[in-house]
């Protein structure tokens, strides 16, 4: 890389000697970095206290919370592809979340937050990006889940309520709900039934295009079934302002059993907004399916009347983002969700940079994808368990009915696509050093199928930013 010169002091990655990796060169001011010297200067391994020194001179290393700019979320589960979205992304007007991971990938993967944002800094200054990017504490269920995230400086955090989500409520008969709201958390929600119906069953609610509506079982519905989601968010909101001076904060309840209506987001962003808490997007439930690694599932008409409405419900609360979540390869309603969120939109990947990465092991060397394919359909039907995904192992060939020349193409196939994409974790137990080598050894072939693959999901956002 070209040197960065920046307050006298010359900073640049360059190839280690001995092992052929990378380490960092700092010529004049050293004080705080680790390393070997020599004439040129400092010769520092990089080590997150070697980062941490870095992002301390370097501001531009640091991620910044990204407000109400379209943003997108690149998951990394190994590590190396930053540079292939850094790549993707250039130029477009979309504001990157490259450190992204959750608890959950997290203990799958074997990485911790600071390994997950110290890798994509490194790409950062590599490639001497100098806009703002963000760093996602991704799926935060409690309190004590975001002390790591918090102490290598994150910016972005996701919460997850779905365990405080009344699945039930969605089918309960009125008295039900009328019990069940009676035990609700109304201190931590700071109202009560008789106000809630006041402000919702007046009259009806109308927006830009809309009306909404609100009986009696529509408010107990939503109050049931997202109340105790709602005081969730705010307590872990709450405690996030103790923390930081400012952060970006997405409530997530798209992992719920049920769609979430257009009464129930309406509901739901009035009464964080109501509590003062501070969200910057919101992921809804939609309708149809958001199945991992695969095209949106639903009829397209119906998805894009509903997204309508509840764009609707955004654009007139204000203040907040359409979140997308598993939402890589959804290529067939992009277009429409850029078009109605007027690009006040959040798009969240993960396992399809993975899926590239494997996309290079089947390109170098087939016989170990070969045996990561066979190993993927005997883990599957255990590895799905946590994921909604509809893809059958049966519809998987076995390794040995491809030639190398069919590898490729398996990556086009809806089951396929599945099998390979929920297994990660059982793959990285037992072919994780293998398949790291592979692709540090083709860091350029890995770059360029991943900036081709983010190219296709960020153009329909990127014109309409145009």
């Amino acid at each position: 890389m070209k040197p960065i010169q920046y307050q006298n002091t010359s900073y640049s990655l360059e190839k280690h000697p001995s092992h052929g990796g990378k380490q960092l060169l700092v010529e004049g001011d050293t004080i705080g970095f680790t390393g070997h010297k020599e004439n040129d200067g400092l010769h520092c391994p990089l080590t997150a206290e070697n980062a941490a020194e870095l992002r301390r001179r370097l501001p531009w290393l640091n991620p910044q919370p990204l407000g109400l700019a379209t943003s997108f979320g690149f998951g990394d589960r190994l590590g190396p592809a930053t540079p292939g979205h850094l790549r993707a992304v250039r130029g477009t007007g979309i504001a990157p979340i490259f450190a992204q991971q959750s608890v959950r990938e997290n203990a799958r993967t074997k990485r911790t937050p600071q390994i997950v944002l110290d890798d994509a800094m490194w790409a950062v200054f590599e490639l001497d990006w100098r806009d703002p990017w963000g760093g996602d504490a991704d799926h935060i269920k409690e309190i004590a889940d975001l002390q790591p995230f918090l102490a290598a400086g994150y910016t972005f955090y996701t919460i997850d309520p779905n365990l405080h989500v009344d699945n039930a409520a969605h089918n309960d008969l009125l008295e039900t709900l009328r019990e069940k709201a009676a035990a609700l958390p109304w201190d931590v929600l700071q109202t009560s039934l008789a106000q809630l119906s006041e402000d919702y069953l007046s009259g009806p609610i109308i927006l830009e295009g809309i009306t909404i509506k609100f009986e009696e079982s529509d408010l107990l519905r939503a109050l049931c079934k997202y109340g105790q989601a709602v005081a969730h968010i705010k307590t872990l909101a709450d405690y996030l302002a103790t923390q930081l001076e400012l952060f970006d904060l997405e409530a997530s309840v798209d992992e719920t059993d049920t769609p979430t209506s257009v009464q129930e987001h309406y509901f739901i962003a009035s009464e964080l907004r109501r509590l003062n808490v501070p969200i910057v997007s919101l992921a809804p439930r939609f309708i149809g399916s958001f199945e991992k690694g695969v095209d949106y599932i639903g009829d397209l008409d119906s998805f894009e009347a509903e997204l309508a409405r509840h764009a609707a419900v955004m654009h007139a609360l204000g203040g907040y983002k359409m979140s997308i979540h598993t939402g890589s390869d959804k290529f067939s309603i992009y277009s429409m969700i850029a078009r109605e969120a007027r690009n006040l939109v959040h798009v969240k990947t993960a396992g399809t940079s993975y899926l590239e990465a494997l996309k290079v092991v089947a390109t170098r060397e087939p016989g170990l994808f070969r045996e990561i394919l066979d190993f993927c359909r005997g883990r599957y039907d255990t590895d799905r368990a946590t994921y909604h995904v509809s893809g059958q192992a049966s519809k998987v060939p076995a390794a040995e009915t491809l030639t190398d020349a069919e590898l490729l193409g398996l990556f086009e196939f809806f089951d396929a696509r599945q099998v390979l994409h929920v297994t990660f974790g059982s793959v990285l137990d037992r072919y994780g050093d293998r398949l790291m080598e592979i692709l540090h050894n083709n860091l350029e072939v890995y770059e360029d199928f991943l900036y081709k693959h983010f190219r296709k999901h960020l153009e329909p956002f990127t014109q309409q930013i145009r």
